[in-house]
C-alpha cells in the first residue's frame, strides 16, 4: 500500500470519526432537551419548520432563562399563597366566573414573585417552559378558558376546569402541593333550603318501607295491648 493510500484511508477514518462525534453530540443534546422540556419539546417541533429550528428555539429559551434572577419563596410567603388559593377555591361556589379571573391574577402574582416576566403571555410561557414545562399545557388551557369567560362564552364546568388548570401551575411554582385538589361545586340556592334536606339518615330504613307503613295502618288496639289508647 502506497503512502498516498495510507494518508487517504487515515483521512477518511478521521472524517467518519468526526461525523460520528457530531451525530453523538446532537443526539445527546436532543435527549437533554427532550428530558428538560418534555411535552413542550414536541409542541415546539410541531410549530417550527424543522426540528433544528425547534431545538434552536429551546436552547435560546435556556439562555434567556439563565439570565433571570429567580427567587425561591420563603415559608411565610408560601403559606400565604396556599391560604389565598384555599380561599379562592371556596369563593368558586358562589362566583365561578369571578374566581377564574382571581385565579389568573393570583398565579400572575406568584409568577412575578418568583422572578418570571409577567407582560406578554407568550414570553412568559417561553420562560416558564424551562423549569415548568410539564404544567404549561394546564396554564395554556386555563388562559384560553379565561379569555372565553371574558367573552361570556364559558360554562360553569369549563370554569371549574380552568381553576384546576391554574392550580397545576400554581402548585408547581409553590414547589409542592399543599392544596385540596377538589374544586367545590357551584352553589345551587335550593340545596340549602330546609325543605330540601333529606333526613332519611336520621330514621330507620324500615320506617320508609311501604309494607311497614301498611302494617301500621292496619294495626288495631288488640295488636298493641300496651298502647295507652286501648285502655
Amino acid at each position: 500500500m502506497s503512502p498516498t493510500q495510507v494518508i487517504v484511508i487515515v483521512l477518511v477514518v478521521l472524517v467518519v470519526v468526526a461525523a460520528l462525534a457530531v451525530v453523538g453530540r446532537q443526539a445527546a443534546r436532543r435527549r437533554a432537551l427532550r428530558s428538560r422540556f418534555g411535552p413542550e419539546y414536541d409542541r415546539v417541533v410541531a410549530e417550527r419548520d424543522s426540528r433544528a429550528d425547534a431545538e434552536r428555539e429551546l436552547r435560546d429559551r435556556e439562555r434567556r432563562h439563565a439570565e433571570l434572577t429567580l427567587t425561591p419563596l420563603t415559608p411565610e410567603s408560601r403559606a400565604r399563597y396556599a391560604a389565598a388559593w384555599e380561599e379562592l377555591q371556596v369563593r368558586f361556589v358562589d362566583s365561578p366566573a369571578e374566581t377564574v379571573s382571581d385565579a389568573d391574577e393570583l398565579v400572575g402574582r406568584l409568577v412575578a414573585e418568583r422572578g418570571y416576566p409577567t407582560g406578554d403571555f407568550s414570553a412568559q410561557i417561553a420562560q416558564l417552559s424551562v423549569e415548568h414545562a410539564r404544567t404549561l399545557s394546564h396554564y395554556r388551557d386555563a388562559h384560553e378558558i379565561r379569555l372565553r369567560n371574558e367573552r361570556g362564552e364559558a360554562g360553569t364546568e369549563e370554569l371549574r376546569q380552568a381553576v384546576v388548570h391554574y392550580r397545576a401551575l400554581f402548585a408547581d411554582l409553590l414547589g409542592g402541593d399543599p392544596l385540596d385538589a377538589r374544586v367545590p361545586d357551584q352553589r345551587v340556592p335550593d340545596q340549602h333550603h330546609p325543605e330540601h334536606h333529606r333526613p332519611e339518615q336520621h330514621h330507620r330504613p324500615e320506617e320508609h318501607h311501604p309494607e311497614h307503613a301498611s302494617r301500621e295502618a292496619q294495626e288495631t288496639p288488640v295488636d298493641r295491648p300496651h298502647d295507652v289508647t286501648s285502655r
